[in-house]
């Protein structure tokens, strides 16, 4: 039996993602402001690394003469000549960038902690907000395309925090927070929809078990595909280095290598590979409690699966036909593309027995 309306619990939800879009659209300035002024600051000590390099050589031709006026100095009077490897890994061009590990380094990055402290604050109102809403409707918050972008939203950047815990992922912050301002944004502007019952289909425990896993899964994806990005990135950032070219994206040498992103998005898409096969699969157990069947063609149900055999395809790939590099990012870009079509469009705009997105 449905609890009752409580219309000021869901004004209050909405004044908390309010509060929440705004206090992560600073974190996002903040975010920014540390990729930028890091980037500056390795460039500084880039530039005082070849002044040394400079010097070393100059101090070797100058040794090299003297020796050719005189053959008594030996090895044991030579001097040691300084490392040009010191720094932060300098590759070839000066193209530096994060650790592969991927571990907090020493020193204090103080916009990226300011930036930090902000998205914890934002997630917490943001979490408020979630839990109001829940309260207001007397149910879980997962009834129309409203409450999936809000908790959607919530739940990418709690797992982009206690990410942060173990691995210093703080170059995603951008984009990661910058994905829950659009999503909060489109839920308020495009997708709002006042507090109310769940349709008769909907009130079930399933659907506690089914979304709860399919929220957790798209929020991993949304991690593997911004990494898949910048891995995109990245990997012509070193081709264009390599080859002798200007590093023009300063902010990029605080992202580390394209192939340690490429490998931790790979671990990450497993997990969420997983989760997305209980996703699947609870469904198929909810529709037979639902409607009689486990599988109808339904679109929704379409689309659920071309998810699941695009990542099928991109793990096996990559693990037994030696799709690494591009080709791996493309199709994990692909994959999460496809998360969005089906949460968008086959919500929004085809019929079928899951049309509850509430419009």
């Amino acid at each position: 039996m449905p609890y009752g309306i409580n219309e000021t619990m869901g004004q209050y939800s909405e004044l908390f993602m309010l509060l929440a879009a705004g206090t992560y659209t600073v974190a996002f300035i903040a975010f920014a402001w540390d990729l930028a002024k890091s980037s500056k600051a390795l460039r500084a000590v880039d530039l005082k690394a070849a002044q040394a390099e400079e010097a070393a050589r100059v101090s070797v031709g100058a040794a090299a003469g003297s020796r050719g006026e005189s053959d008594l100095a030996g090895p044991a009077d030579r001097a040691e000549r300084p490392s040009s490897s010191a720094g932060r890994g300098a590759g070839a061009g000066g193209a530096v960038t994060a650790d592969a590990d991927m571990r907090y380094a020493a020193e204090r990055r103080a916009p990226a902690r300011v930036a930090v402290a902000l998205t914890i604050l934002g997630a917490l109102i943001h979490g408020a907000g979630v839990v109001t809403r829940a309260l207001g409707a007397g149910r879980v918050p997962w009834g129309n395309m409203y409450e999936f972008l809000t908790t959607g939203a919530f739940v990418a950047v709690a797992v982009f925090l206690l990410v942060l815990v173990r691995r210093d992922l703080r170059f995603l912050g951008t984009f990661v927070v910058g994905l829950a301002i659009i999503m909060l944004v489109a839920a308020s502007v495009a997708y709002w929809t006042p507090v109310g019952h769940l349709v008769p289909a909907l009130q079930s425990y399933w659907l506690i078990i089914h979304v709860s896993i399919a929220v957790l899964s798209s929020a991993l994806f949304t991690l593997t595909f911004a990494m898949s990005a910048l891995q995109l990135v990245q990997s012509h950032r070193e081709k264009t280095v390599a080859a002798g070219g200007t590093d023009k994206l300063g902010f990029m040498r605080l992202v580390p290598s394209a192939l340690s992103l490429e490998n931790l998005s790979y671990r990450i898409n497993t997990i969420a590979f997983i989760g997305w096969t209980f996703t699947l699969m609870f469904g198929a157990i909810w529709a037979e409690k639902a409607w009689g069947r486990f599988w109808g063609w339904d679109t929704k149900e379409v689309w659920t699966f071309v998810i699941w055999v695009v990542y099928a395809g991109y793990l096996h790939a990559r693990a037994t036909r030696g799709w690494t590099g591009t080709r791996a990012a493309w199709l994990s870009i692909v994959g999460y593309l496809c998360v969005i079509f089906n949460f968008t469009i086959v919500n929004q705009f085809f019929n079928g027995l899951h049309s509850y997105s509430g419009l």
